[in-house]
């Protein structure tokens, strides 16, 4: 955080001088310690965010993938003149333990094409699907795994 503190001041100022510098390291170095005080900020959960953003950014790329596969089926099932659309509105639950990683879940579905997230309760979930297609596999989905890896900070594979 301190380096993105220092590295804004430094955009902002838009040039580089020592007494810029000398007064944005001290600067930004009393934000940081404000914030650790007063702001329930921690260098250690910072790491632990530095340490996932590769799983991070390997599930993005999951999950643009999965949109993609999903819009192209949306895209057949509107687009067949045999096929038809039968809607289901389907729960489950989740073994997702974090708040953030229940809204990670719930926002995935409702971006890939086809279904949409309709309510979160504790560890269940009420999504409406396009397609009865669609709601197979939604109960200990590959996503939730995944997504289940990214919260505990392990590797995936």
């Amino acid at each position: 955080m301190f380096v993105l503190l220092f590295a804004f001041w430094l955009i902002l100022n838009g040039q580089w001088t020592a007494e810029i510098a000398v007064t944005g390291l001290v600067v930004c170095g009393l934000l940081y310690a404000f914030l650790c005080a007063f702001m329930d900020y921690s260098p250690r959960r910072e790491w632990a965010l530095v340490r996932r953003l590769p799983q991070a950014v390997a599930y993005m790329a999951y999950l643009v993938g999965e949109v993609f596969k999903s819009g192209m089926a949306t895209i057949r099932l509107i687009w067949s003149p045999r096929l038809v659309v039968q809607p289901e509105v389907t729960s489950f639950h989740t073994r997702l333990k974090t708040g953030s990683g229940k809204v990670i879940l719930g926002n995935s579905i409702t971006m890939t094409p086809g279904t949409i997230t309709v309510d979160v309760r504790d560890d269940l979930f009420l999504v409406h699907c396009l397609d009865e297609d669609f709601a197979r596999g939604l109960e200990d989905s590959e996503m939730e795994k995944r997504i289940m890896r990214l919260e505990e900070g392990k590797r995936h594979g």
